[in-house]
């Protein structure tokens, strides 16, 4: 069978050789282009593989065109094909004769299955899926399908060649054993070991002549500070030699004086053996960071070279038909220059659950040890057939081993089978260090990139100024493009206390892995909120930002795009300043398939204050009103008095079933605001000691079904009295309502406030004692679920009442004028 040489292609425009890492095609008849001699051939217009056409009209004409310049047929010319096609496309229709592989099956063309060509699937980002393609409307009666012969398949073939590739072109390639022998990397890596030895050797070398030097220096000053204090003392003792009583004291003072010499040497030879460590370890760092770095090309070098010379001679791809009728991503042999990548990461992969298998063999080889990177490496790439695919399980083991909690011997040789993580027991090396050494091995091209982190003790509107705040991430070149990627903030590790290790189990059986997805292939549109390279080029932005303005970016988590959250208006920044009356608003949109189920709550306290959480004995809580409305959740802050806020708000996704157990609930933080009130001329009153959470009742139709008839704004303006109305979608009983108000306690207010259920129908009646603002909770409970799963007596049986649960809440202002 032919195989084309890709390697020795060449650019139809410009007749030079075109290499892998600037290649466009194969195209029309197997043609290539420079990816800079890929224009318009009669205009010069810049093209893309989305962009480009064909001369369909004659077929020795290889070259591409734009849009507005590709050759058109002349009207009214019907040669004998131009009028088979005509016969063919108004044969009867019949499903006998249709091409299912070209066309699809009538099921996937009805789109009547959810998974059909013509259903638009949902995701956590809120972009569509990739079935996002259209098929003619079966009730379209002028639509005629023709009958399909062998000759289909040539049109299936060039529909292949020009198709636009919306979504990564997952080409699987045979693993790495066909194309490198152990053995030979192997070898390669007893020599970089040798190199490691070495270098540590150098390492502890330097710490103990560090260390003696220190003790050399620090015993010669105690030695000189010892011989001061006894002939200041023997002299002092010679005056008073005939005093027997001030003798003794100074012998007193001379004891104490030589204690706190002591403890006054001790402690700075700590401070100064401290700061010493601390920059030889800085250096080591750079040191072995150079050092694996150097190994790393050699290794991947090595790698390209056997994998090059097996291409020459067989496919390197396990899908032959899949690779001849696309044009499969080729790795490139060198590492690109860093650029934005073309496709987002939803287009890559849209669930984890898609890496389930390589990610059990992830978490199946960190249990073991082992004593070579050749051995770990091919363990956990050995079945994997994409670049993603080896990336992923390299990023799964790293987030699984858990580094930093595991216990390594003092003595810890190189050739033991922790030897091989000592970089991570010794200090000198990173979780960005290790992954992209395990890379090299797998033959990825990765860069440790170095910069700010938004990271833990950061707030908002700090400064990035010194050194605070540095940190390491890595990008790997998988999926035609340098993508993030962020091992230790990806790493969790955790162990279910509830359950422990019974008798008869396996050791592992209570351990529970968990890891954030949102630091694998992140992409650098939502990367950049936490994450600011020193390198400019490694933003992977189109247009990258200054340092000023990456400290200016609100400051979100992970669990910000995790639930596909965006900012409902435009211009928000860390800092949020108010108006005169010192009220500001965060308004948050979230997708249509979260609405259900998002909860979300705050936090509100002084800035450069982790306890002040009250203003005159209040809770600045109840100086924030938080209330939904569609798909906005909106924070209305109004400070108590002139200053700076912090603004915290957590959201977790629960389903009602959830949410009335009554367990309580985590919440984490998606984002942070400073809030800065520069000016206050409204003195602001608290609301009213409601339930916590949100206002309006929204929450009542989210989770209970109690849909409100009279009122759907969480603010009500009433006059001395109030009817709320509600209907209930699934039976709801015991309903009970408490009023509030700043001043008055709950139990002076009980008896204002009545309500009656009519059928589906629920009523609350409010007569206010007096004018002013009021807040209303609204409690109930439904019927139908196990008792157990709401207390813990467990001879009741199902069909009995949850306990009652906070349903809403209104804010009302009452007042005559109303």
């Amino acid at each position: 069978m032919y195989r084309p040489n890709f390697y020795e292609s060449t650019c139809l425009r410009c007749s030079e050789t075109v290499y892998q890492v600037d290649r466009v095609g194969p195209l029309k008849d197997f043609t290539f282009f420079h990816s800079g001699c890929f224009k318009c051939v009669h205009c010069g217009t810049k093209l893309t593989l989305k962009t480009y056409f064909n001369n369909q009209h004659k077929q020795d004409d290889k070259e591409v065109y734009c849009s507005s310049h590709v050759p058109k047929s002349g009207p009214g010319h019907l040669d004998q094909t131009s009028v088979g096609i005509r016969q063919a496309l108004n044969a009867p229709r019949t499903n006998k004769f249709v091409n299912e592989q070209i066309r699809g099956t009538r099921t996937e063309v009805d789109g009547g299955s959810a998974g059909g060509l013509g259903s638009r699937q949902s995701t956590p980002n809120g972009y569509g899926g990739r079935g996002e393609l259209s098929s003619p409307s079966q009730n379209d009666s002028d639509y005629k399908y023709g009958r399909f012969d062998a000759s289909a398949l040539h049109i299936a073939h060039a529909l292949k060649q020009t198709e636009i590739q919306k979504a990564y072109n997952k080409a699987r390639e045979k693993p790495i054993d066909f194309y490198l022998a152990r053995e030979e990397q192997a070898h390669l890596e007893m020599k970089h070991r040798k190199e490691e030895d070495d270098l540590y050797r150098k390492f502890a070398r330097k710490r103990e002549e560090e260390d003696r030097k220190i003790q050399s220096e620090f015993q010669d000053e105690w030695e000189r500070e010892l011989q001061r204090l006894t002939h200041k003392f023997e002299k002092e003792l010679a005056i008073s030699r005939r005093n027997r009583d001030e003798a003794n004291i100074l012998t007193l003072r001379h004891e104490q004086q030589k204690e706190d010499l002591e403890k006054n040497m001790t402690l700075r030879r700590s401070k100064k053996k401290e700061s010493i460590t601390r920059k030889m370890l800085e250096h080591e760092r750079y040191e072995t960071a150079a050092l694996v770095d150097r190994q790393s090309s050699e290794m991947l070098e090595l790698i390209s070279a056997r994998r090059s010379e097996y291409m020459q001679s067989e496919s390197i791809f396990l899908d032959d038909e899949f690779s001849e009728g696309t044009v499969p991503i080729e790795y490139p042999l060198h590492a690109p220059v860093p650029a934005p990548p073309a496709v987002s990461k939803f287009q890559i992969y849209t669930d984890p659950i898609e890496f389930e298998d390589v990610d059990r063999i992830a978490i199946s080889v960190a249990q073991e040890d082992q004593k070579t990177f050749t051995d770990l490496v091919r363990q956990l790439v050995g079945r994997c057939t994409t670049d993603i695919e080896k990336a992923r399980t390299i990023f799964r083991w790293i987030t699984v081993k858990n580094l930093n909690a595991m216990h390594f011997d003092d003595d810890l040789r190189g050739d033991t089978p922790m030897g091989l993580l000592r970089g991570i027991k010794y200090g000198t090396e990173s979780y960005h260090v290790l992954f992209k050494r395990l890379c090299s091995y797998a033959g990825l091209h990765c860069v440790v990139i170095k910069g700010y982190s938004k990271s833990a003790g950061y707030q908002p509107g700090v400064k990035f100024q010194d050194s605070r705040f540095r940190n390491s991430w890595n990008a790997v070149y998988v999926a035609g493009a340098w993508r993030f990627v962020q091992c230790n903030w990806g790493a969790r590790h955790l162990v279910n206390a509830k359950e422990a290790p019974k008798q008869g189990r396996g050791k592992n059986d209570s351990l529970r892995y968990e890891y954030d997805d949102h630091y694998f292939l992140t992409d650098p549109r939502e990367f950049i909120y936490e994450f600011y390279p020193l390198q400019e080029e490694w933003q992977l932005l189109k247009r990258p930002i200054t340092l000023r303005e990456f400290e200016n970016l609100p400051f979100v988590r992970s669990l910000f795009f995790r639930y596909g959250l965006h900012f409902a208006d435009e211009g928000y920044g860390a800092v949020v300043f108010t108006d005169d009356t010192g009220a500001a608003t965060v308004r948050i949109a979230m997708p249509t398939d979260m609405q259900s189920c998002l909860i979300f709550h705050y936090n509100l306290k002084f800035y450069d204050s982790d306890e002040e959480l009250s203003y005159d004995g209040v809770s600045l809580k109840r100086f924030v009103m938080q209330s939904v409305m569609g798909n906005i959740v909106a924070f209305r802050v109004h400070a108590p008095c002139s200053g700076a806020f912090l603004l915290d708000i957590f959201a977790n996704a629960v389903t009602p079933q959830e949410y009335l157990t009554g367990e309580p609930m985590k919440f984490k933080s998606v984002c942070k605001f400073k809030i800065c009130c520069e000016e206050l001329q409204t003195v602001m009153v608290p609301l009213p000691d409601c339930a916590s959470g949100e206002w309006g009742p929204t929450k009542a139709t989210r989770l209970f079904g109690l849909i409100p008839i009279t009122h759907q704004d969480p603010l009500i303006f009433a006059g001395r009295s109030l009817d709320l109305q509600f209907r209930m979608s699934r039976p709801l009983t015991d309903f009970m309502a408490t009023l509030h108000k700043n001043g008055i306690e709950e139990k002076k207010l009980a008896k204002y406030v009545t309500h009656s259920t009519l059928d589906d129908i629920v009523t609350f009646i409010i007569n206010f004692p007096e004018e002013g603002q009021y807040g209303l909770d609204i409690y109930t409970r439904e019927l139908g679920a196990p008792q157990h799963l709401y207390n813990n007596n467990n001879n009741s049986s199902s069909g009995e009442k949850h306990l009652l649960t906070h349903c809403c809440k209104y804010l009302i202002n009452s007042s005559k004028r109303n």
